[in-house]
């Protein structure tokens, strides 16, 4: 599937009943980066033309009819991405059909592969399967798609693609009153970790085994989370650390199985926050990067784990929709990507010098 040339290209998107993503700026096997965003009918896309940047190509109209401006993208280790969204299309006698659907992207700046449909867990009911929640996608290490989206019921449905490509019928993991989207990371094990929210708590899933079915772990922890915000990070050994937006004062908060224990951080702002752990100055630190209450990004940063330590947020560059996205480059830099109000892809790499200093914004 090519993509339209860049003066014929609509602008990205951005629908407020509908919860902004992050995760659009992938590093592919060549080292090049990529950005995604949805528009109307399709996703778009601005690939870098040689590693390290500076100058990219795009946007890109990748078409997909009836597609919402919702996103959810995982990449894998093959240097495969797979984009997964939800399209509702006008059936017979005036119902909406609702369908999970997914294409890949084999190589950086490659055409995309044809969309598939994967329908919902209600097959012959169109109404329940109107309600299905935004799929949340990963890639295990065997590299399969993994697909987790609330359900009609608010508990939780997942469909599983097996290394043949093949996919397994959607399950039903249970879980109840979930009040907002799943969420799902891949740990250093490599097994995936699921998370719904609630009212008031956070309902947790994690495979017993790679390719297994995730499975409802008891240890739910206490929080009131903004919905879609809800993101994740890899922080040491096989230890997860999760993020969300509190409902009450909008500010970022942290939990992680091991110390049992909500860290606030600050930074009252909209929309999900983005996450990158690197060494910066030699030292493992975990980056955040989010859309503050006045629209302008703002970034972050504190060691690993050390949430103890506080966090300081720097506001950068000029107004943004959405979420801003996190990104090694292919030199190692650090490269923070927003979407401008005017629908342009803004740019800002990590400066040759000691600390986290980024350089001036750049409009692709």
């Amino acid at each position: 599937m090519g993509g339209r040339p860049a003066e014929s290209t609509p602008l990205p998107t951005v629908d407020d009943t509908l919860p902004a993503t992050t995760g659009w700026l992938l590093r592919g096997k060549d080292g090049r980066l990529t950005a995604y965003a949805p528009t109307e009918d399709g996703v778009l896309r601005w690939t870098e033309e040689r590693l390290g940047g500076p100058s990219w190509s795009g946007p890109e109209l990748l078409p997909a009819p009836g597609l919402l401006p919702y996103l959810s993208i995982a990449g894998g280790a093959q240097g495969y991405v797979h984009l997964v969204g939800l399209r509702r299309k006008p059936a017979e006698g005036g119902e909406i059909r609702t369908d999970v659907v997914y294409a890949v992207q084999f190589q950086t700046g490659r055409p995309l592969r044809d969309w598939q449909a994967l329908g919902t867990p209600y097959p012959k009911d169109l109404a329940r399967g109107g309600l299905l929640g935004l799929p949340s996608a990963v890639i295990d290490p065997n590299g399969s798609l993994h697909l987790f989206a609330r359900n009609a019921g608010r508990g939780l449905s997942s469909r599983i693609q097996k290394p043949s490509g093949a996919w397994l019928t959607w399950a039903d993991l249970k879980g109840s009153r979930m009040t907002g989207e799943a969420s799902a990371v891949v740990g250093e094990d490599g097994l995936i970790e699921v998370l719904g929210p609630t009212d008031n708590a956070v309902m947790r899933w994690r495979q017993p085994k790679v390719a297994a079915k995730a499975e409802r772990d008891l240890k739910s922890f206490a929080a009131r989370v903004t919905p879609g915000t809800l993101t994740s990070e890899r922080t040491g050994g096989d230890r997860l650390t999760h993020y969300w937006r509190d409902t009450d004062d909008r500010t970022v908060h942290a939990w992680r199985l091991e110390s049992g224990e909500t860290a606030p951080l600050g930074g009252p702002g909209t929309g999900p926050i983005a996450l990158l752990r690197t060494p910066v100055d030699g030292h493992d630190c975990t980056i955040l990067a989010q859309r503050g209450l006045d629209g302008r990004p703002a970034l972050a940063a504190y060691p690993t784990e050390d949430e103890a330590a506080g966090v300081t947020w720097t506001p950068t560059g000029e107004e943004c929709v959405g979420a801003p996205a996190l990104a090694l480059d292919g030199r190692g830099r650090v490269v923070m990507a927003v979407i401008a109000k005017d629908g342009s892809l803004r740019v800002s790499r990590q400066k040759a010098e000691p600390g986290l200093a980024l350089e001036a914004w750049s409009r692709v």
